[in-house]
């Protein structure tokens, strides 16, 4: 009986076995992160690639109303994602839209979009470094707002995210759990009264993290 092995077959084995495992691992902690979002009212939305994720987008914003009209434009806040060309051709397809954001812009804005750069399996959080001001702007002012977030940003806990999180560089770190909302001491709840009343989170397979 022949019992040699063809080492380059082996390695083929190998790595589907791998790369299986690697799939299996981040479905499974997609579906914990996508059911403890959705409890706290987000919606979760996942596509393959940043195309899927900006033509999902433009059609969430124009299904929303999003015109040249007060209180119904967008603000999105400068991203890795979004270039300078693609910003221009967005604002284009989108009247409405713009990428610059102004405090008085984002309050009167219908819709705020940000690129976050982590996301929180355990709770259904996102982790957001929030330095630059038009980031803050976009995701509290807004009545909705759309994070887009890398698969590869999702990660199992907290203390995964703060062995990421370099203090030199972020200063300001946002912690962002559902819609906004609160309860007086009748344990009344209210959705949106401090922040955004509605949150919809788009993650994205090929995207880098927004480190």
């Amino acid at each position: 009986m022949n019992h040699r092995v063809d080492r380059r077959t082996a390695r083929v084995v190998y790595r589907y076995e791998d790369l299986m495992s690697t799939t299996l691992e981040s479905s499974a902690i997609f579906e914990s992160f996508k059911m403890r979002a959705e409890a706290v009212s987000a919606q979760v939305e996942r596509v393959a690639t940043k195309e899927q994720a900006i033509d999902l987008i433009v059609r969430l914003l124009l299904k929303e109303g999003v015109e040249d009209k007060p209180h119904c434009g967008a603000v999105w806040a400068a991203c890795p994602m979004i270039g300078k060309a693609e910003a221009q051709k967005l604002e284009a397809v989108v009247p409405g839209l713009t990428f610059a954001v102004t405090r008085d812009l984002a309050a009167d804005a219908k819709v705020g979009i940000s690129q976050v750069e982590w996301a929180l399996a355990n709770t259904g959080t996102l982790v957001q470094s929030a330095d630059e001001v038009d980031k803050r702007l976009v995701s509290t002012l807004p009545l909705l707002h759309i994070a887009v977030v890398s698969t590869a940003g999702l990660l199992p806990d907290l203390p995964a995210v703060l062995s990421r999180v370099d203090p030199r560089k972020s200063s300001y770190i946002a912690f962002i759990t559902g819609p906004s909302r609160t309860a007086d001491i009748e344990r009344v709840l209210t959705i949106g009264v401090h922040g955004p009343e509605r949150l919809i989170i788009v993650m994205v397979d090929d995207l880098e993290v927004a480190a």
